[in-house]
């Protein structure tokens, strides 16, 4: 081949990685792994190439198609140039097994991240690395050890300066300090060069706040120009690869809250700067009203080659300060069913690892693993579909808080489930405080116009949040059901004392 060849054919090769843009995350069911969940929960035994293959191994051949691999916090589970690692602040005193089984792994010269991404291609799934932006796990614990000395020697960078109380996120890291962008991006350059991705995440969403309080909006160009640089970086090593590493960022839910908070996922979709966009909760609760379309409508002509894949969390919360519940499978399929209907491009899951963390038992676990979130699979069951809130917005921002509502007071929710079958049985569940009178109590509900017909309650109230005692449940009629939101409207009636209604749901069974 001659020298000409050679040069145009890497021209071409340049070419054509730059300018592939199609959707990468058509039909994704993808999970993300930790940084610490590996590690914490396997023995100082499996901290070996067999014990690393074992991991990837358990989602091969199944429904799971991306597994995004977490390599960092403020700290690194590896041994990493340019911050410190995990075990650097551990002591014997320290309880997780994480920060040992990690430095074990060090020395016996395993990388977990590269043992990963190689094994995933050998499975057929497809490896990315997800760099969490701005973690602030404990940090009202001033001496643990997942603290890096970058932020503990520097507190003038943090968004409230030397802040000592208050929420986490006032002592994240601020990008508007150039120096926090340069140790931020110092990781991202180590990344691309140690590891061969399919892709790349920059996980804005831990822990979502990373401007300056109350100038979020104003200071949206610094975290613009990052991922500028960012995707700038992807693209060469996509061509010193030969292979296209994509990039995608995890954002709050709603585009307007995300813009709000200087996580502009639209602008920076329509620049041509990320490959997919993961609008998502942070933690607190899951957000099962994510408004795909709208995102997709935002995208404009960008949506044709952006995906979208909005994000489920391990819990739902149905008001800050609520009392959570673990999410089940029906709370995943309906997650799944109502995502689809809005135009997503796939599912994901965060902390649904496989032990720990996982909101599920072992069994269901794999059955939703190996079956998937697809359309046959979630219709053929029950899906869930809970009043939750939306827990990372802008000052001044609505976040659709609707429970608790006082039984006489009564109120309207809109719950979206998707796209009813006409076999489906539709059924509006109620939770109810403990409260005097509560076995006793009636109420009235509404649907689309329509009334409903009380039904049994049920046997217990197993995952449903809030505290409830009480579940109620209501059926909606056929002829009332419409696709996407169905407006619920609820008030006590009787002459009972008042009660409280803490948990609400849509629950579509199939039916014969």
């Amino acid at each position: 081949m001659s020298i000409h060849c050679i040069a145009g054919c890497a021209v071409a090769l340049a070419i054509s990685i730059s300018s592939a843009r199609e959707p990468i995350m058509k039909n994704a069911f993808v999970i993300n792994e930790d940084n610490s969940h590996f590690f914490g929960s396997r023995t100082a035994a499996e901290m070996t190439l067999d014990g690393l293959n074992a991991f990837v191994d358990q989602y091969a051949d199944t429904a799971v198609t991306h597994l995004f691999l977490c390599p960092n916090a403020m700290t690194a589970s590896f041994h990493s140039a340019t911050r410190s690692a995990i075990w650097d602040r551990a002591d014997a005193s320290i309880k997780s097994r994480w920060p040992g089984n990690a430095k074990l792994l060090h020395e016996r010269k395993l990388d977990p991240y590269a043992v990963w991404i190689t094994r995933c291609r050998e499975k057929g799934v497809s490896p990315w690395i997800s760099m969490r932006m701005n973690d602030v796990h404990s940090v009202n614990e001033p001496g643990n050890f997942m603290h890096s000395s970058f932020w503990i020697d520097h507190p003038q960078f943090q968004r409230v300066p030397n802040a000592t109380a208050g929420p986490w996120t006032n002592r994240a890291m601020n990008y508007a300090h150039a120096e926090v962008r340069e140790h931020q991006m110092a990781f991202v350059k180590e990344l691309l060069e140690r590891y061969e991705p399919d892709g790349i995440e920059l996980d804005w969403m831990r822990f979502g706040h990373h401007l300056t309080p109350g100038k979020e909006r104003e200071e949206a160009g610094i975290l613009t120009q990052f991922v500028r640089e960012v995707r700038a970086l992807t693209e060469t090593w996509s061509r010193k690869r030969g292979r296209r590493i994509a990039l995608a960022v995890r954002v709050p839910a709603h585009p307007d809250a995300a813009a709000g908070l200087g996580m502009d996922g639209v602008a920076w979709a329509k620049e041509g700067l990320v490959d997919a966009l993961i609008p998502c909760p942070f933690w607190t609760s899951s957000d099962f009203d994510i408004p795909v379309e709208l995102w997709r409508e935002r995208l404009g002509t960008a949506a044709t080659n952006v995906s979208v894949v909005p994000g489920l969390e391990h819990n739902s919360r149905p008001w800050p300060g609520g009392k959570p519940v673990a999410n089940d499978l029906g709370a995943v399929y309906g997650f799944a069913e109502s995502a689809r209907a809005r135009g997503a491009d796939g599912v994901y899951l965060f902390n649904f690892m496989d032990s720990g963390t996982r909101p599920v038992p072992h069994s269901e676990y794999r059955k939703l693993v190996e079956q998937g979130v697809g359309a046959d699979v979630a219709r053929a069951v029950q899906r869930r579909f809970p009043v939750c809130f939306r827990d990372t917005v802008p000052p001044g921002f609505a976040n659709g808080v609707c429970l608790p509502l006082d039984g006489r007071r009564g109120g309207t929710l809109e719950i979206h489930v998707g796209t009813p079958q006409a076999t489906d049985v539709v059924s509006v569940v109620l939770g109810l405080a403990q409260r005097e009178g509560v076995p006793s109590a009636e109420f009235a509900v509404k649907a689309n116009g329509g009334v409903t017909a009380q039904t049994k309650d049920l046997p217990n109230c197993r995952g449903l949040g809030g505290g409830s005692a009480r579940a109620m449940t209501f059926t909606i009629p056929a002829a009332a059901l419409r696709p996407g939101h169905q407006t619920i409207v609820v008030r006590q009636t009787g002459d009972g004392a008042e009660q409280q209604v803490v948990w609400a749901e849509i629950r579509l069974s199939p039916g014969g």
